[in-house]
């Protein structure tokens, strides 16, 4: 039985990779941990692209690196001494994705916001972020999405892990 749900937010960087390190040394000594580590899917810009079909390899391409990542970010749980069963990989679809048609799926205005509410419908204890590398001034102007969790989080734990 699982009592103290952890959700890591995931999203492929030196950070997010530090954060799941972080969790696996703590949780390794937690029998009763379950660990979730979370990929809310950002679409890259459409007008980047020359059609909708090049958008769309690319948005495949970047669904299979980041599985890709996930699985690395299990195994490191794994070898750190977390129970495989209790370490879950969820890919959170984008509502615009070309290749998932969902009801449920991240809405593309806050990922932080979407983060946030699925730690609420998924009554997860603890909201684990990595802080990415960015300035003051660029945090200012662009946000954060460590920023957006710390703000606006209620009712749970929030490890920032940097």
């Amino acid at each position: 039985m699982t009592l103290n749900k952890i959700l890591v937010a995931f999203d492929g960087s030196e950070n997010s990779f530090k954060a799941v390190e972080y969790v696996g040394n703590i949780v390794k000594h937690c029998p009763i941990c379950g660990v979730s580590i979370l990929h809310v899917e950002r679409l890259p810009d459409k007008d980047l692209f020359k059609n909708d079909e090049e958008w769309a390899i690319q948005c495949k391409n970047n669904e299979n690196e980041m599985s890709i990542k996930m699985a690395e970010a299990k195994d490191i749980l794994v070898k750190l001494g977390v129970t495989a069963d209790v370490v879950v990989a969820e890919y959170f679809a984008s509502c615009k994705s070309p290749f998932h048609d969902t009801d449920i799926c991240a809405t593309g205005r806050s990922i932080g916001l979407d983060i946030l509410r699925i730690r609420k419908e998924g009554n997860y204890d603890t909201l684990v972020v990595g802080r990415r590398g960015v300035s003051k001034a660029e945090e200012f102007l662009f946000g954060s999405v460590s920023t957006k969790v710390v703000q606006s989080a209620a009712d749970c734990t929030v490890w920032v892990v940097s």
